[in-house]
């Protein structure tokens, strides 16, 4: 027999996900320094089951939703944007979770208000303490980020005067007005390409993922996917030139983004307009976004050298991986000398492979539509990119849900959904083996409590046959 399942379930159980998140963040997420909580302590290890018990109750409400939304009466879009918002809700005021790049945010943003070269200077060069928040591997790095953000992070550093917790505030509603944008993008675009609206916001919007890295963890991802969706909206009605614009403006923001440009390009094509000339304006409108926002956010033009940014040493891309494995493996064999080169070598391997599975996806593009192909495009970029992060999943699941052509695709999606979500801390720091004990504790509880749950929702079904 099954779960039985309601909106009113899904929505309960989702906010005590969520509720758990935020209270397990006060001692076990990504908190400022000064108020830093040692994970071996009683309090950041309880913080820490408790966050994971709210990862598994999310996930569970989650799939719930999504067993309704297949039911003869699916709940209305509407309906399910009242669900996002009381999931988010918890999260509003929680610490950061699962990275600090927010501090970094937060510090490149007043080095912009303070007029020093975010491009040419890490966050040391600023001091004080929102310097002291990033971490210490990036503090002599450049920002990565467009001058799109820059300028929203220094306007935020204006108005909060460097106060960390109201810039952190500041930050997060930043990211949901991302996804706002997000949720208001998904249904338009979902009809668009003969998609379920309902089951696009399900898997775009209410996504685990969107809630914990996104909301929780406050990332520019919101915005650039946000700017990048509504982009895509305007450039399927009359007016692809705003969608050109939007998707420059997600550009500069995070670099991937300029990715959209093929999608409105695409577009107009469909809509019967000439490829030359859809180009062209395109193209067009691009350039001039790019000199006027770049030259409004008096950033200057370093953010094209800062797209040269270097990864984590350890991170985890595929790439980076084999490349780690390959200098292993050269340094057995007495080839020691070779190996600095293994993971620059695989880094070069993995654009290259990059580019054409791109390239193949665009030139079969007649099969997908080109929301679809795009993000299709996205996934590419993060499996085989240099760097990952679990929110990077998004870039391609956004899109992916808007367009998913058939309800197999959505599955498959919701289970890489339900394997990320599970890959992070909250204190955005590697685990040790203790915390991984901790947070699978935490998980298997969820799991022991929601089949009490289950059990006792059967106990009248199974007396009642009796």
């Amino acid at each position: 027999m099954a779960f039985p399942v309601d909106l009113r379930r899904c929505q309960a159980l989702g906010l005590a996900g969520t509720a758990f998140l935020a209270l397990g963040g006060e001692t076990a997420g990504a908190l400022p320094v000064r108020e830093l909580i040692a994970p071996s302590s009683a309090h950041a290890a309880l913080g820490l089951v408790g966050v994971y018990f709210g990862i598994i109750l999310l996930i569970a409400a989650w799939a719930l939703l999504g067993r309704l939304i297949r039911s003869a009466e699916p709940p209305s879009p509407r309906a399910m944007l009242l669900v996002l918002a009381v999931w988010a809700a918890p999260l509003l005021l929680a610490p950061p979770l699962f990275s600090r790049d927010v501090y970094s945010y937060l510090a490149q943003g007043a080095m912009v208000d303070a007029h020093m070269d975010v491009y040419a200077h890490g966050p040391a060069r600023l001091g004080g303490p929102l310097a002291d928040e990033v971490s210490p591997l990036w503090q002599q790095t450049g920002a990565p980020y467009g001058p799109v953000f820059l300028a929203v992070a220094s306007a935020l550093s204006g108005i909060t005067r460097g106060e960390i917790p109201a810039g952190l505030f500041g930050m997060r509603l930043v990211a949901l007005l991302g996804v706002a944008l997000m949720a208001a993008a998904l249904p338009r675009l979902a009809r668009h390409s003969g998609a379920d609206p309902a089951a696009a916001l399900w898997l775009g919007a209410l996504n685990p993922l969107v809630l914990l890295h996104l909301v929780a963890g406050a990332h520019n991802d919101a915005i650039m996917l946000g700017l990048l969706g509504v982009g895509l909206v305007a450039a399927l009605g009359r007016w692809p030139v705003l969608g050109a614009i939007l998707v420059t403006l997600a550009a500069l923001v995070k670099a991937p983004a300029v990715l959209g440009l093929a999608a409105v390009v695409a577009l107009q094509i469909r809509a019967g307009r000439s490829p030359v000339r859809s180009v062209l304006t395109t193209g067009a409108a691009a350039a001039v976004t790019t000199v006027v926002a770049t030259t409004l956010a008096g950033t200057g033009y370093g953010w094209i050298g800062a797209l040269k940014t270097p990864v984590s040493p350890q991170n985890w891309a595929l790439t980076s991986l084999l490349g780690r494995a390959t200098g292993t493996v050269l340094t057995e064999l007495g080839l020691g000398d070779l190996a600095p080169l293994a993971v620059p070598a695989w880094h070069v391997l993995g654009l290259a492979a990059t580019a054409v599975a791109i390239a193949a996806i665009w030139l079969r593009r007649p099969r997908f539509s080109p929301v679809y192909a795009l993000g299709l495009s996205f996934a590419v970029v993060v499996v085989l990119g240099p760097a990952i992060r679990p929110w990077y999943a998004l870039w391609g699941l956004f899109l992916l849900a808007a367009a998913a052509p058939s309800a197999s695709v959505r599955h498959r999606l919701a289970a890489v959904t339900g394997v990320v979500a599970l890959l992070a801390m909250p204190n955005g720091l590697p685990a040790g083996a203790e915390e991984l004990i901790l947070a699978v504790s935490g998980g298997v509880l969820a799991v022991v409590v929601l089949w009490q749950a289950h059990q006792a929702a059967q106990a009248p079904l199974r007396e009642s046959t009796v």
